[in-house]
């Protein structure tokens, strides 16, 4: 009985819960309306002209990250299984169709196979070592072309507060202006071009946070991408030195 009682009072507990969620949802919708009025609001405080740089700063950036991140996404590719289909074929001498494969795949890994591949298809019996310098050549490669268009987030991420900073300063000078104008040093005076100043100051802190987290993020799949190419490098070294084509 008692665990039918304490049933009973988890499910109106439960009910009664929910009851509370469904009454208190137009409060928070109401909350982020708000919220988002006060952020439109303070955006144009802070001056549509200037702070309209900030927003720019914060598209590109954002268009340039999220182009990285699809690319680097659709580069990634099961590693282990990709030098296990190609290591297959090399034993069974099949060079050309290993070679059509790197070439139906995507990313960096499947480029670099490519490469080896290629030097196990040439006429000359190549070495091991000419084989490692080939490989080594187009990771370089493969990774310039992962780290492509990450300087232009550095620079939207540097240039976010450095805006913000710019807008301090001006507001600071609009203070001054009103002082000046005035004849008086009162808060009332001040206050405008203060506010001009915070306000373009945490806008373009706000937008160097959000880079930053899209631009580590970018870096971390970078170093998983560039961690697969070494591994794979060290694989089709070992097919290398077992295949026929590969001189000793």
């Amino acid at each position: 009985m008692k665990k039918l009682f304490a049933i009973i009072a988890m499910v109106a507990a439960c009910s009664f819960g929910a009851t509370e969620a469904v009454e208190a949802a137009p409060i928070v919708e109401e909350e982020n309306e708000g919220v988002f009025k006060n952020l439109k609001t303070k955006f144009i405080e802070g001056g549509a002209g200037f702070m309209s740089l900030v927003a720019i700063a914060l598209v590109l950036g954002l268009a340039f990250c999220i182009e990285r991140v699809v690319y680097l996404t659709l580069a990634q590719i099961n590693t282990r299984k990709f030098c296990k289909e190609l290591a297959d074929l090399v034993a069974e001498g099949k060079i050309a169709d290993a070679i059509e494969k790197c070439k139906n795949t995507r990313g960096p890994v499947a480029q670099v196979s490519r490469k080896a591949m290629e030097c196990l298809d040439s006429n000359d019996r190549n070495d091991i070592g000419t084989i490692e310098r080939t490989i080594n050549m187009e990771a370089e490669v493969q990774g310039t072309y992962l780290e492509e268009n990450c300087s232009w987030i550095t620079l939207f991420i540097a240039m976010a507060p450095s805006l913000g900073f710019l807008g301090t300063v001006i507001g600071m000078v609009m203070a001054f202006d009103d002082i000046q104008r005035a004849g008086d040093i009162s808060p009332t005076v001040v206050a405008g071009g203060m506010k001009v100043a915070l306000i373009t100051t945490i806008f373009g802190i706000i937008v160097a946070l959000v880079l930053q987290v899209f631009y580590n993020y970018i870096l971390s799949k970078i170093e998983a991408l560039t961690s697969n190419m070494e591994e794979a490098a060290q694989e089709l070294l070992v097919m290398c030195v077992k295949s026929d084509k590969c001189k000793k």
